[in-house]
């Protein structure tokens, strides 16, 4: 029987189908190394004989998304909290092992060695209920926004084929009207066969506001143009069946837009996230669930310094005072700030008169952005902390 150790390390490469397991102790020597399927017994399986080879087990994974879900949740229920080691070190940790061959072994043994050279990995805390299903929520609203601008881009294209006028004169990422009228009419001569005034009422019937001037516009591209274009028959029922495509898009945004106000109005600091200007619920949501746990952030230098928001070092030799743009970062932290900051400027208060003193020191525009944006996560950190929500100085408002 071996003799049980202190403490081992484990590292873990995650994978969708199956995943790779190494253990090293204190010397780098490899005490287990095998591949375990994605399944619950599998992964019990292996975590029992892991566990049972030291005291105290160190676990460390690439990935922390849907691939290694079960993994995490299963570690969680034996006590276990794993570090996350990101693929990008894993990657750069591999060129100082002897050897040049790439496989999943090779991959869980520098992602053990890692760990055990590194103690500064953040631990990956399995989330709350909430939590989960925000991030299921705001991930699929995102890929739904994905495939939105998609379908628009593909519109205009097919459009600009058969009909350039048509596909100038409105905005179709934010006008309604126009791609209700595409459900029905895409060509010139089609326009014109119509008329303004059964065209109008074709598009009010339809709840479109406006109906009279979107007619109006429509016929105006429809009198420029009297070329029939090659394929411009099909082109128009492409055109129509995207337009259909992207209005049903957008019922279900709305949709998903409500489930997730709904879902991030039970989290017990939603009035407070909502109170600074700027964060609605969708991006409340995205910051519930891109932040995690703030307890995991020391104060709120290191919140910002999450999202990207501080500038490093990079000096060398008498070059001192280089600040640069750090490289390792949330985007998704940093893009909740961001937009915020972006709209909590567009109203009279504290956060515009920060924006307009920032641009008259010389600060070009994102750069005055990106300076609020990191004074708004002293603010809303101090708010969370104290637990109460944002009230504005009212002379300093006025002044």
């Amino acid at each position: 029987m071996s003799k049980q150790r202190d403490q081992i390390w484990a590292g873990i490469d995650a994978g969708k189908g199956h995943h790779w397991a190494a253990a090293v102790d204190d010397t780098g020597a490899t005490l287990w190394s095998r591949k375990i399927d994605n399944d619950e017994s599998a992964i019990l399986t292996a975590i029992g004989e892991i566990l049972a080879l030291a005291d105290q087990v160190t676990w460390a994974v690439d990935i922390s998304g849907t691939a290694s879900a079960l993994l995490l949740a299963l570690l969680a229920a034996h006590g276990q909290k794993p570090v996350y080691v990101p693929g990008r070190i894993v990657n750069r940790m591999s060129g100082a092992y002897r050897g040049e061959a790439k496989t999943d072994a090779r991959d869980a043994y520098v992602i053990a060695e890692t760990a055990r050279a590194r103690r500064d990995f953040e631990t990956i805390d399995v989330p709350a209920q909430l939590a989960a299903d925000l991030a299921l929520l705001t991930a699929h609203r995102s890929d739904l926004v994905a495939d939105r601008v998609r379908m628009i881009n593909r519109l205009r294209d097919v459009l600009t084929g058969i009909f350039p006028a048509l596909e100038r004169a409105f905005d179709y990422s934010a006008h309604r009207g126009s791609l209700v009228l595409l459900t029905g009419y895409q060509t010139p001569a089609s326009l014109r066969r119509r008329g303004r005034a059964r065209l109008t009422a074709w598009l009010a019937n339809r709840g479109v506001r406006g109906a009279d001037a979107v007619a109006a516009t429509a016929l105006d591209a429809a009198g420029a143009q009297h070329t029939v274009l090659p394929g411009e028959e099909i082109a128009a029922q492409i055109a129509a069946d995207l337009a259909a495509q992207v209005l049903a898009l957008d019922d279900r945004l709305k949709g998903i837009d409500k489930q997730i106000k709904a879902v991030f109005h039970a989290h017990p600091q939603a009035e407070i996230i909502e109170s600074l200007p700027g964060i609605g619920p969708i991006l409340g949501a995205e910051f519930v669930v891109a932040a995690g746990d703030l307890s995991a952030y020391r104060d709120a230098g290191h919140l910002a310094s999450a999202a990207g928001l501080v500038p490093v070092p990079r000096d060398s030799g008498r070059r001192t005072g280089n600040l640069h743009r750090p490289k390792r970062y949330s985007r998704r932290l940093r893009r909740v700030f961001y937009l915020s900051a972006q709209t909590s400027i567009i109203k009279d208060g504290p956060n515009r008169d920060f924006y307009l003193k920032k641009r008259g020191e010389g600060l070009k525009h994102v750069q005055a952005i990106i300076a609020l944006a990191r004074r708004r996560v002293s603010v809303l950190w101090a708010l969370l902390r104290d637990n109460r929500a944002f009230a504005p100085d009212h002379a300093a408002q006025a002044a």
